[in-house]
C-alpha cells in the first residue's frame, strides 16, 4: 500500500508551480509536502510515496518510495548511485529544449559575431572594430544529439536564418528538422565539413569523451564547438590546446568535468572560450519551469490511474 504522500524537494518552483502540483495532486487523493533544503526534507523522506526532486542523496532514505520524479534531464548521477530497480524513475527530459535552444543560438552568435572580444574591449575603453565575423546563415551545423535539445535547437536555428542542420544520434535513424541523420559510427568523417559542432548528448559510458582530442583535431580552423550536454563529453585539455593554438576558431563551455572550475584550472585563460557556469539549462526561465511542472503532474494522473508513466527513464541506455 501507498502513502499518499508526495515530497517536492526544489528551490526553484514558484506560487503557480506548487498551486499547479498541490491541486493535481489532491484531486488524486495524494498529499503533497514542499521543501527547498535537503536537510529540511529529511526527516519526511521515509514516508513519501513519490519523490519529485534533483537530489541525488534521497533515494537511499526513502524506504516507502514507488516513484521518484527526478527534476532534471540528465540522470546519469541517479544511475551512478544505483537507485533501485523497483522504483518507478522518470526524468524531465523535454522541459528544457526552449531554454537551451535559446543559449545555443545566443553562444553561437556570440563566438560568430567576436561579441566576448568586443566586451573586453570596452571594459579596457577601447574601441575596437574591424574584426572578421562569420554568420549561422548559410553555415553547416553539426548537431551531435537530436533529442528534445537538438530537434529544439535546429528549429530555433532554421527559424532564425538559412542553415545546413546535419543529425548524428546512435542508429543514424530520421528525426524531423535535420536535413540528414547519421549514426554517431559517421562522426568522424562530418565532424571536418561542419562550421559549428553542437555537443547535446546525456551522460551515458557511450557518450563520455565523444569530443576527442583526435575529433577536435578533426574541425576546420574557422570553426567552434558548443558542448551543453555533459562535462564529459568533452577532452577539455585537447580544447584548450586548440584553442591555444588557434586551430579552432572558439568554443562555448556551459558543462565541465569538474564544476565549479577549480580556481587554478587552466580553462578559465583559454583563448577565445566561452563559459558559461552550467546555466544553459536550468529551472530560471519561467517557461522551463512550467514544462517540468506539467510534466510531473501528466504523469502522476498516469501513476494514480495505473498506467505507465509517460517519461520514465530507459536505465540501460541512461536517458
Amino acid at each position: 500500500m501507498g502513502t499518499g504522500k508526495i515530497l517536492v524537494l526544489t528551490h526553484y518552483l514558484d506560487e503557480d508551480n506548487i498551486r499547479t502540483i498541490k491541486d493535481t495532486a489532491e484531486k488524486l487523493g495524494f498529499s503533497a509536502s514542499f521543501f527547498t533544503s535537503y536537510k529540511e526534507a529529511l526527516p519526511e523522506v521515509g514516508e513519501a510515496e513519490i519523490i519529485y526532486s534533483a537530489d541525488v542523496r534521497l533515494p537511499e532514505h526513502a524506504k516507502n518510495v514507488k516513484w521518484f520524479c527526478s527534476s532534471t534531464a540528465g540522470v546519469d548521477k541517479f544511475l551512478k548511485a544505483g537507485i533501485s530497480p523497483d522504483v518507478l524513475f522518470t526524468n524531465a527530459a523535454g522541459a528544457y529544449g526552449v531554454t537551451i535552444s535559446e543559449h545555443i543560438v545566443m553562444v553561437a552568435l556570440m563566438m560568430m559575431r567576436r561579441t566576448p572580444e568586443y566586451l573586453e574591449g570596452i571594459r579596457e575603453k577601447k574601441w575596437l572594430r574591424g574584426l572578421a565575423q562569420s554568420s549561422l546563415y548559410g553555415s553547416k551545423i553539426l548537431m551531435i544529439g537530436t533529442g528534445d535539445i537538438g530537434r529544439t535547437a535546429a528549429e530555433r536555428i532554421r527559424g532564425f536564418c538559412p542553415a545546413e542542420i546535419v543529425g548524428v544520434n546512435r542508429s543514424g535513424r530520421e528525426v524531423k528538422g535535420f536535413d540528414r541523420t547519421y549514426p554517431v559510427t559517421e562522426l568522424n568523417a562530418l565532424i571536418p565539413e561542419a562550421d559549428v559542432v553542437i555537443c547535446a548528448v546525456p551522460g551515458t559510458s557511450e557518450t563520455e569523451g565523444i569530443i576527442s582530442a583526435e575529433r577536435i583535431g578533426l574541425m576546420k580552423p574557422d570553426s567552434y564547438l558548443i558542448n551543453v550536454g555533459r562535462g564529459s563529453a568533452v577532452d577539455v585539455e585537447a580544447l584548450i590546446a586548440a584553442l591555444d593554438e588557434g586551430r579552432i576558431a572558439g568554443a562555448a563551455l556551459d558543462v565541465f568535468p569538474e564544476e565549479p572550475i577549480p580556481e587554478d584550472s587552466p580553462v578559465w585563460d583559454a583563448p577565445n572560450l566561452l563559459i558559461t557556469p552550467h546555466v544553459a539549462g536550468n529551472d530560471t526561465l519561467p517557461e522551463t519551469r512550467r514544462r517540468n511542472v506539467a510534466m510531473f503532474c501528466e504523469d502522476l494522473e498516469n501513476y494514480a490511474a495505473g498506467r505507465p508513466l509517460a517519461h520514465s527513464v530507459d536505465r540501460k541506455l541512461g536517458y
